[in-house]
């Protein structure tokens, strides 16, 4: 009764929290990966839908599908590729964001404990240089930073509980953005000019709850994402200049709940939001809440 009283609080705090949500950067979302107790299933595909709200009364439809290859009991193969829907008072902002790439190779399970680790890549649509009707747009509305990735990460889990972590590298930075905030005639966002982003740090702890039938699966878990230096842009003049307080720690608040249906069916309820956050966002990151629902085929 108590582990579900603690869901119960989760759930309350996920839904009236206001803040900064996940990083979509990437980072929160990997190792999500191929998830079933059938041994002879070796495909999982995952369609979602991701809403949430920004800064300036920005709001953001996201769907993204996945797909994942158990190629045995080791190894599993992981894709999805993202879209964006960023509305706002500049406009809407609709594109491609980013495809990711990854690999999971998961340890024989020994006395409950089992080791996993994890790489994989980030692959950008866009060089994030959307405008609408000329004008220069924030990383807000932009569909992905213009970056290439590298992730690298572990996971240990013991019965209920999973603690992972991972780190987010730009290797690559192909972001052409342009937006001055000068000249775009509010402060609501930070001058983002040639933006370069710094490398996120994550951990995560995970304790998974399941009904007497297993027809529920609740996952509440706790983000602690760090991000390692100040991000900086290009000036009118050609400068280089830091964005102070672009460091720093983030803590979310997660929630996610499924719904099995039968062995090869499955529908997932994401629930974020942050209980810290950073001083300053200028990656468009920034989200008061976030909320995905998403229905999972194994086969």
């Amino acid at each position: 009764m108590k582990n579900y009283f603690f869901v119960l609080i989760l759930v309350t705090v996920s839904t009236f929290g206001y803040a900064q949500g996940c990083s979509d950067a990437g980072i929160c979302s990997i190792g999500h990966g191929f998830q079933s107790d059938e041994k002879e299933l070796k495909n999982s595909v995952g369609i979602a839908s991701v809403f949430g709200a920004g800064e300036a009364d920005v709001t953001y439809f996201s769907p993204f599908i996945s797909y994942t290859r158990k190629i045995n009991e080791n190894w599993a193969l992981s894709s999805k590729v993202t879209f964006s829907s960023a509305n706002g008072a500049f406009g809407t902002s609709t594109s491609l964001g980013d495809a990711f790439l990854s690999g999971n190779y998961t340890f024989e399970t020994k006395n409950n404990k089992q080791w996993s680790t994890l790489f994989g890549f980030k692959i950008p649509f866009t060089n994030s240089d959307f405008k609408i009707d000329g004008k220069s747009l924030p990383l807000d509305y932009q569909s992905s930073l213009g970056t290439y990735d590298l992730f690298i990460g572990g996971n240990f889990k013991y019965n209920n509980w999973d603690f992972n972590s991972a780190i987010q590298i730009p290797v690559i930075n192909n972001n052409k953005n342009s937006y001055f905030k000068e000249f775009s005639g509010t402060n609501d966002f930070p001058s983002t000019n040639r933006f370069e982003r710094r490398s996120d740090a994550l951990f995560r702890t995970t304790y998974t709850l399941k009904t007497a039938n297993k027809k529920f699966i609740f996952k509440p878990n706790v983000l602690f994402i760090y991000h390692l230096g100040e991000d900086s842009y290009e000036t009118i003049q050609g400068d280089r200049e830091k964005i102070k307080g672009s460091d720093g720690l983030t803590i979310n608040g997660n929630l996610l709940t499924t719904y099995v249906i039968n062995n090869h069916n499955s529908i997932e309820l994401s629930m974020a939001t942050p209980f810290v956050i950073r001083d300053i966002r200028p990656d468009g990151l920034t989200r008061a809440y976030v909320v995905s629902i998403q229905y999972n085929i194994i086969f």
